[in-house]
């Protein structure tokens, strides 16, 4: 099920003020536990209704009203989206609110998003089987030949994602019967990000085999991140493609690192600003 959480808004966040560095630090800590525990998929500060308009529509006929707009109780100062199994989870999120927000004295409401389920199948019947049908995750399983670690930690670094398990051979159940050098060698290593995860571990004797056919693909939503990620990436590996516009996206580049993982890193992908009509497309 999927949640819109609301954050009301109030007269501070009415007149535009941004909060302090200690409410930033709490709602950063709050999303990111969310985050890890793969239900936060994504969320926004709203400015000000003074900067926003209403588009009313009477017989087809389209009026604009210009912000701002009252009471201020009755706006919107943010949202998060959420993917939970139920409202009770979704409330039990909503509780842990970080109280630093408005000292504690935040409004918040909770909208579940309508499902195909809620609605009239017919024809689409085969169609909502289909889609049940879907897992709940898909992640990335990646094989090293003895440096996961480094490489893991690497990547940790260069996503920003959290690094949730790094587990040696020598601490499983089965370590009296691990071989001396693959003690300190990694058999699972999880690497969450935004709630997917980039798996990893060491092949013990000659079981790896070099990552061929495929790729790990990021997007980012601006050209300067995405750039800053391949640029991490290819030091030391060997560029497939540059990072620049092509027809498909705004930006793409592929690479192998130095740990053998063919990564793409895109921006704008499938949105090329050859079929974007009022956007401006050269952002270099």
């Amino acid at each position: 099920m999927k949640f819109m959480l609301m954050r009301k808004a109030d007269e501070d966040t009415e007149k535009g003020t941004l909060p302090s560095d200690q409410v930033y630090r709490a709602m950063h800590d709050y999303n990111e536990r969310m985050i890890q525990a793969g239900v936060f998929l994504f969320g926004n500060g709203i400015r000000p209704t003074s900067e926003g308009c209403r588009i009313v529509f009477r017989n087809g006929e389209a009026t604009v009203h210009r912000g701002p707009f009252t009471p201020a109780s009755d706006q919107l100062a943010g949202y998060s989206i959420l993917e939970v199994d139920s409202l009770e989870e979704a409330i039990d999120w909503a509780r842990q609110w970080p109280l630093e927000d408005s000292d504690g004295n935040a409004t918040l409401e909770l909208r579940r998003y309508f499902e195909l389920s809620d609605f009239e199948l017919g024809t689409l019947k085969d169609e909502h089987q289909r889609q049940i049908k879907l897992p709940m995750e898909m992640n990335i399983h990646l094989s090293f030949p003895g440096n996961c670690r480094e490489a893991m930690t690497f990547y940790q670094q260069v996503t920003g994602g959290v690094l949730e398990a790094m587990t040696p051979y020598g601490e499983t159940p089965a370590a009296t019967e691990v071989p001396a050098e693959l003690a300190d060698r990694i058999i699972h290593a999880s690497l969450n990000i935004r709630g997917r995860r980039l798996m990893g571990a060491d092949m013990a004797g000659d079981c790896h085999q070099a990552m061929q056919g495929s790729c790990v693909h990021l997007e980012f939503d601006t050209p300067e991140r995405a750039a800053e990620v391949f640029d991490q990436l290819q030091q030391g590996g060997q560029t497939i493609m540059p990072f620049e516009e092509t027809f498909w996206a705004k930006r793409f580049g592929m690479t192998t690192d130095r740990f053998g993982t063919h990564w793409m890193i895109g921006y704008g992908t499938g949105q090329c600003p050859q079929n974007a009509d009022t956007e401006e497309v050269n952002t270099r």
